[in-house]
């Protein structure tokens, strides 16, 4: 799994939502993508996954460029968005075949991953009549039903309680060992948890992109960390 952001911009009107981004991504690991509200985060894995237009650079994934390769990409990422869509009326089970077809997949696979995501017990009610944890587990499950090389979670853990929220983060943890994972987050005990390497966006651009460790750096916490980089990029910005 190789993906490169090269030069990626992207703007809304006058806003530069994204500036001249640069990232490489090419192992297996559990990256934290991290930012205050409207740093960009949600722009950059919308366009990643190609929901939104680029408007300068390229994104290559596994060494084609997701522009002109737009449905063979796509058969490769994953993707949970924060408000996670999902088809009420429909059941579990039937929503997951839904899924599983477009992606024309075998049912012993939807059984495996309702499963991996642990709702078994829920799979044959509607999607409707689930609790906000087990409509999020249903959300992962589309995303990795079809076995892609690279998953994009956008606040995967949003408003779940504490236990289903360690159940999310050990699913998305057996998922890292191999795939590539792209989580947004604002949970720092999360970010320690499962990712390796941080990427830190602010104003639309890069402020750190580096190991936990070097990230954390002389911080007693991760959550000082994020606040000292954010702060002093307020600062230089009015300086």
């Amino acid at each position: 799994m190789s993906l490169q952001i090269i030069n990626l911009t992207k703007k809304f009107g006058e806003q530069v939502a994204l500036n001249t981004i640069n990232i490489s991504i090419d192992k297996n690991e559990i990256i934290g993508l991290l930012g205050p509200n409207g740093a960009g985060k949600s722009t950059l894995m919308k366009s990643i996954v190609g929901a939104l237009k680029i408007d300068e650079g390229e994104i290559i994934f596994n060494k084609k460029n997701i522009s002109e390769h737009e449905i063979e990409s796509k058969k490769n990422i994953g993707f949970l968005p924060e408000n996670n869509p999902l088809y009420l009326e429909m059941y579990v089970k039937e929503y997951l075949q839904f899924v599983a077809n477009i992606h024309k997949i075998s049912e012993k696979r939807v059984d495996e991953v309702i499963e991996l995501v642990g709702i078994t017990p829920e799979k044959s009610k509607k999607i409707s009549q689930l609790s906000k944890g087990y409509k999020q587990r249903v959300g992962l499950a589309q995303a990795i039903i079809h076995q892609p090389d690279l998953l994009i979670l956008d606040e995967p853990t949003n408003g779940l309680d504490p236990n289903q929220i360690i159940e999310i983060r050990n699913v998305i943890k057996e998922i890292g060992k191999e795939k590539t994972v792209l989580l947004s987050t604002h949970i720092m005990q999360e970010v320690e948890a499962l990712c390796s390497r941080v990427i830190l966006i602010h104003k639309g651009n890069i402020l750190q992109d580096c190991p936990i460790d070097e990230f954390k750096g002389k911080f007693e916490s991760l959550e000082e960390a994020f606040a000292s980089y954010t702060q002093m990029e307020a600062v230089s910005i009015t300086e």
